[in-house]
Order: structure tokens, then sequence, then C-alpha cells
């Protein structure tokens, strides 16, 4: 089942690696930059920093792995475990085909781009 929207993957100095969304309405490093500085915040205030929060209709789940800060969103009517465990399911899959490239990681974005093929069926497409 198909239960994420977007998604960012963020080097944990908030440059947005990789990103697909629906509607780009925000610059994905201005995203990053914006949730990167949240979280440092939230971790200031409490062990863990932020692992979900909701805007109206949407949830925004956040996982932090390595030196990685994943962030989908899905709509607020799916149990957060299944939001949980599909992005949980993603991350896994990212770290195993780019573990070199993120340890090594010196700004170049495009190395991931093709990381979208590999998530196709974790994503809902946009309802026209």
């Amino acid at each position: 089942m198909k239960i994420l929207q977007d998604i960012w993957i963020l080097e944990k100095s908030g440059i947005v690696i990789f990103h697909r969304e629906f509607d780009n309405v925000v610059s994905p490093q201005l995203f990053g930059a914006m949730l990167s500085a949240l979280n440092m915040f939230a971790e200031q205030l409490t062990e863990g920093g932020l692992s979900n929060f909701d805007l109206k209709d949407t949830r925004f789940t956040i996982i932090k792995k390595m030196n990685l800060i994943l962030v989908a969103t899905s709509s607020k009517k799916y149990n957060q475990k299944k939001v949980n465990k599909e992005l949980e399911k993603i991350s896994n899959k990212f770290l195993k085909l780019y573990n070199e490239e993120v340890k090594s990681f010196k700004g170049k974005i495009g190395a991931f781009y093709d990381f979208i093929n590999e998530i196709e069926t974790s994503l809902e497409e946009k309802n026209l």
C-alpha cells in the first residue's frame, strides 16, 4: 500500500540530498534548513528531538539514522506505526544502496537521484 506522499532525506547539516514531492511549494534546501533548525531546537528541549508533527491534514514523520534525517508526509488517516514502518523500510534501503556515499558525502546531491526508482511502490501518486 502506498501511504507516503512526500519524502526528503537530509544530511544532518540540513542539506537535502534526496527529495520527492507532490508540489514544490518551497525550495527543498529551504525546507531542509528549516527542519534541521527545528530538530536542533527540539533536541535542546527533549532528548531525541522531533519524531512527528501535524499540519492540518498532513502528518510529518521523522526518523534519524547515521547522519541523516528522513522526513515523510502522509495523510493523518494512516496509522502512525504503519507510516513509521514504511519510512524505516525506505531508510534501510537508502543506506544499503548509498552507505559509502553517505559516509563520504561532500555536497554532491545528484548522486542520490536514482533512488526514486527504488521507492516508487511506497509513494502515493498525485491525484489530478
